[in-house]
């Protein structure tokens, strides 16, 4: 009984033991820098640490570079690129105008889910059993709830315009 539990640990020990191996900090043409265990030659490779426990547990995948806040994208200074005023107003008024025809048309578009649920309503197709009629409906009060909050985000969306 015992055999096996100490079999089993060592195995353990094995499976999750560190790894060695020399570490070197690479950096690029553009200033990006890799850790790597070889040196690349012509890479600006430099020896951090020699001989040193590194995790065999692999990183995760590659970065994708942050999005720029709106508050910081104001003040991101001279290389920021900057639209004249009357440009701005012009696509702000493009904007508006965008998301009132939206608004128009999911509105027309309520009216209608209304009007073909309220006729699906009024229509008993030898249904005796009142859970077949809810299922029959269900699709259209579905249609009826997205029209809906489609109009509650494009109201939402055009409060927050300036």
């Amino acid at each position: 009984m015992m055999i096996p539990k100490i079999s089993l640990s060592l195995a353990a020990l094995l499976c999750f033991s560190p790894a060695w191996a020399d570490i070197y900090k690479c950096v690029d043409e553009a200033g990006h820098i890799t850790y790597t265990n070889t040196k690349a030659s012509g890479r600006g490779c430099s020896l951090l640490a020699r001989d040193q426990a590194v995790s065999s547990v692999p990183g995760p995948g590659p970065s994708r570079p942050a999005a720029v806040p709106q508050s910081s994208a104001s003040s991101a200074g001279a290389g920021f690129p900057k639209v004249d005023t009357g440009t701005q107003k012009a696509r702000d008024s493009d904007r508006r105008r965008i998301l009132d025809e939206e608004l128009a048309s999911e509105q027309r578009a309520l009216d209608a889910a209304r009007k073909e649920l309220a006729s699906q309503e009024s229509v008993r197709s030898d249904e005796r059993n009142y859970q077949k009629a809810l299922e029959r409906l269900q699709p259209y009060k579905d249609k009826l709830q997205i029209h809906e909050r489609n109009i509650e985000a494009l109201r939402k969306e055009i409060a927050n315009l300036r």
